[in-house]
């Protein structure tokens, strides 16, 4: 498949193949503005789109796209963890993470779940065209300004379970109803909360959740 087609066609004549893309944004006017953006361009087509997280694999395979597009705050599933997903069911699929929160974390952790882009959403279209067009020529895309921030923010100081149990404690949820959903003790939940608050620098669960948001952490 040629990256950076001709809008005459192929040099033999035949018909330019359009990239096929997967737009997945909770938000309708967003995600319609994209697809149509996206679409002026020659070789691009949105041939897919999904509002919620977890219809990203279907559509995925329903369409067979080339790019999935993903917003990273969606209902089902974030962004984060269709990509991971996908990496794990379609890996020829490449994964372009687009988002209106520059969290350094969420950089990290984009990049962990398989992606090969990580944008704002308010970034000129042409250049997510570009971005598409390179990520089939096996490049990363990352915003500059994201990964100056990443590197200097530093990896996310929290373990797998501690976010867990944080991710679980952000709707108020007491220890006991977080240790039964979680198959934990109350004792354990009490020590992973207790640990994140202080690797976060917190004073207590609410601000913990607070800051590891704000660094893209949860």
């Amino acid at each position: 498949m040629s990256n950076q087609p001709e809008s005459g066609g192929t040099p033999t004549g035949d018909p330019v193949r359009c990239l096929r893309l997967l737009l997945a944004e909770d938000q309708s006017m967003v995600r319609e503005a994209l697809a149509a953006l996206l679409s002026l361009e020659h070789d691009l087509e949105v041939v897919a789109q999904a509002a919620r997280g977890d219809e990203v694999l279907a559509q995925a395979r329903a369409h067979e796209i080339d790019v999935a597009l993903l917003d990273i705050e969606m209902p089902g599933m974030t962004g984060l963890d269709a990509a991971a997903l996908l990496r794990d069911e379609l890996p020829g699929v490449k994964v372009v993470i687009l988002t209106t929160f520059g969290r350094p974390g969420y950089l990290r952790r984009a990049m962990e779940a398989g992606a090969e882009a990580f944008l704002v959403k308010d970034a000129p279209a042409a250049q997510l065209a570009d971005a598409v067009r390179r990520v089939l020529r096996g490049e990363r895309v990352i915003d500059p300004v994201l990964a100056a921030a990443a590197l200097a923010d530093g990896a996310s100081p929290l373990t797998e379970r501690e976010r867990e149990v944080l991710r679980a404690a952000a709707d108020g949820s007491t220890n006991a109803e977080i240790a039964a959903a979680l198959h934990l003790s109350q004792g354990t939940v009490r020590n992973y909360l207790s640990l994140a608050i202080q690797k976060t620098g917190a004073r207590n669960r609410a601000e913990a959740v607070r800051t590891a948001r704000d660094k893209g952490w949860l």
